[in-house]
């Protein structure tokens, strides 16, 4: 998912964004939260926005949304 991530941020017509890569098994709190969940791509907010693989329809939507 980071991969197509990243192309993502590359489009032209998609608002700059930062990623942050976080271990998930790492907390315990995220863990329980995520568990069978990961990859997970969620917002600043803590919203989720895709599991497994990137959606990068919804992730260009949300993002326009922003901007």
């Amino acid at each position: 998912m980071l991969a197509a991530l990243e192309a993502l941020r590359g489009e032209p017509d998609v608002p700059y964004f930062v990623i942050e890569v976080l271990d998930v098994d790492a907390d315990p709190v995220l863990e329980a939260k995520y568990n069978e969940l990961v990859p997970v791509l969620v917002d600043g907010e803590g919203r989720e926005l895709c599991h497994y693989f990137l959606d990068a329809a919804k992730v260009r939507e949300y993002l326009g949304a922003l901007g």
